[in-house]
């Protein structure tokens, strides 16, 4: 089926363990499908190898069901944005592969998103014209997920600036880790935020790393809390258990207190009215409120996006290659794959 539209574009998101594809008319989202992997749940985390393999299988039939579903054919598509990196290498493979093919045999432009400004690029979406709340330019935005911890200037739709980030492991690894000590499933994120919501957030304390100014550390966090299980259950080996919600909702609370601390030291050298939040990790309910509460007490307005544009998804890559084709941003087919790629 033919649309008589400016820009179609199909955007692909491949950098882990979620193969997304969307597709964006003139700036509204038509559709966003994604096929996620089950097989990691087994193994406490993203094995790289299957990861690769289930996006081979999964990227033909999520694209075709992007295009039925936003009713367009590939022969409609002005272009194709896809996810570059960061990520994982073989799954960022697999999506530049074929984002190149049928770029190439389609005639059309191809446009490498950065997987990290998309995540920012996400408060822009729109649905079916509606006009959603969006923060205006400059702004801080806190991008958290299970790979990344950024405080990032956002100056432009295209200039950004990182003025914070961790220096070791992301907020989300401190996450799963303390789920796998507990015994918990994968992604423990959601199965902690679940669990605190009985808890008491004062329950027991963890100290704040010393990373720098506005920088972030994690991986002495999680030794910190290894310890801190490992200790108590010497003393009562049921203490885990016993405790569970009490222990998940100390520890996301000093997390979630962690991250809003240097968000809100940024403010002090960054002025602006408008903060963001992005990445997966801000899916968690407690860091949403937090949040808020952090915005209104600066006086500043907050942002958070759907739930469904937090987590990995094709439609804020087809966003990000929005704001891209109109500044005439295009690839050529020698691009490749890149496990990590800087945002400035």
């Amino acid at each position: 089926m033919n649309v008589d539209k400016d820009s179609i574009i199909l955007g692909i998101e491949s950098s882990c363990d979620d193969t997304s594809a969307a597709i964006l008319i003139n700036g509204v989202v038509h559709s966003n499908v994604t096929a996620n992997q089950s097989i990691h749940e087994k193994y406490g985390g993203v094995v790289p190898e299957l990861a690769s393999r289930a996006h081979q299988e999964n990227i033909v039939p999520v694209v075709s069901a992007a295009l039925k579903e936003a009713k367009v054919s590939v022969e409609d598509l002005t272009s194709i944005a896809f996810t570059r990196g960061p990520g994982l290498l073989g799954s960022l493979l697999v999506g530049t592969s074929f984002a190149k093919s049928l770029s190439l045999s389609l005639g059309i432009p191809l446009i490498e998103v950065h997987h990290m400004k998309a995540h920012i690029h996400a408060h822009f979406i729109k649905e079916k014209k509606e006009d959603n709340p969006a923060p205006n330019f400059p702004f801080i935005c806190l991008t958290v997920s299970g790979g990344h911890t950024q405080i990032v200037w956002v100056e432009e739709p295209l200039k950004m600036k990182v003025i914070g980030t961790t220096i070791d492991d992301a907020v989300g690894e401190a996450f799963d880790k303390a789920g796998k000590i507990m015994g918990l499933g994968y992604p423990a994120g959601p199965i902690i935020d679940q669990l605190s919501k009985d808890g008491d957030s004062n329950k027991f304390n963890f100290t704040y790393p010393n990373a720098g100014e506005l920088n972030y550390s994690f991986s002495g966090l999680k030794t910190q809390f290894l310890n801190f299980i490992r200790k108590n259950e010497q003393i009562n080996k049921h203490f885990c258990k016993e405790n569970l919600n009490d222990i998940c909702a100390s520890y996301q609370s000093h997390l979630v207190s962690y991250l809003l601390k240097n968000l809100e030291k940024s403010i002090k050298n960054y002025s602006c009215k408008d903060l963001a939040l992005a990445g997966g990790v801000s899916a968690n309910s407690h860091l949403r409120k937090e949040f808020e509460k952090l915005g209104k007490s600066l006086g500043c307005k907050t942002f958070v996006p759907k739930i469904s544009y937090c987590t990995d998804n094709a439609a804020m890559i087809a966003m990000s290659g929005k704001f891209m084709e109109e500044k005439g941003c295009f690839a050529d087919l020698s691009t490749s794959a890149s496990a990590r790629i800087p945002m400035d």
